[in-house]
């Protein structure tokens, strides 16, 4: 008996339980988690969204108290038409990597692939991160990261950004998109 054919319900059975079978569809049609990276080298986009955002909420708790303020009103406008112009020069500036999860027996062999050296073992590691990061950036990389190329940004780049571009890849292995509800 083939595997597909085991795991596959008798046509009674789907016949009887229909949302179970739609329920499976579901299931296996799932895509994996994704997580982004935005990296912003402009220094003033950054600051001018912020300041943006900043008004916005300034103006909009302002509205609160002042609810049928027509000037208030259009200042509202306004500042959410600053943010809509500083979030595209921001978005126009920045650089956004994108990460999937990879498949849990392929994040488990990439992790069992690079043990915790004995001096990083000595320290409480499990794994050898140094050597694990540029493959897990580059398996988890929609973009089409190289092996090389994020061994490369993890080298150069400052402790800080090294640090999130390996969180990104790494973040999102751990995603769940569950809630176990109330029983």
């Amino acid at each position: 008996m083939s595997a597909t054919a085991k795991n596959t319900p008798p046509a009674a059975a789907v016949a009887a339980d229909a949302h179970w079978a739609a329920t499976q569809e579901r299931l296996r049609n799932r895509t994996r988690p994704t997580a982004t990276l935005t990296i912003c080298d402009d220094l003033a986009a950054r600051q001018s969204l912020d300041v943006a955002r900043y008004a916005l909420r300034r103006i909009e708790g302002e509205a609160a108290d002042r609810p049928g303020d027509q000037a208030v009103k259009d200042a509202v406008a306004k500042a959410k038409a600053d943010v809509e112009t500083a979030q595209a020069a921001f978005d126009k500036a920045s650089i956004i990597l994108t990460f999937r999860a990879l498949p849990r027996l392929e994040f488990e062999a990439l992790k069992k692939a690079h043990p915790a050296t004995e001096e990083q073992a000595e320290d409480g590691h499990d794994l050898n991160v140094e050597s694990l990061g540029p493959e897990l950036i580059a398996a988890a990389s929609v973009d089409g990261m190289s092996v090389d190329d994020a061994r490369e940004y993890l080298d150069t780049w400052s402790e800080a950004e090294a640090v999130s571009l390996f969180n990104a890849a790494w973040n999102v292995q751990e995603t769940s998109r569950m809630d176990l509800g109330k029983g």
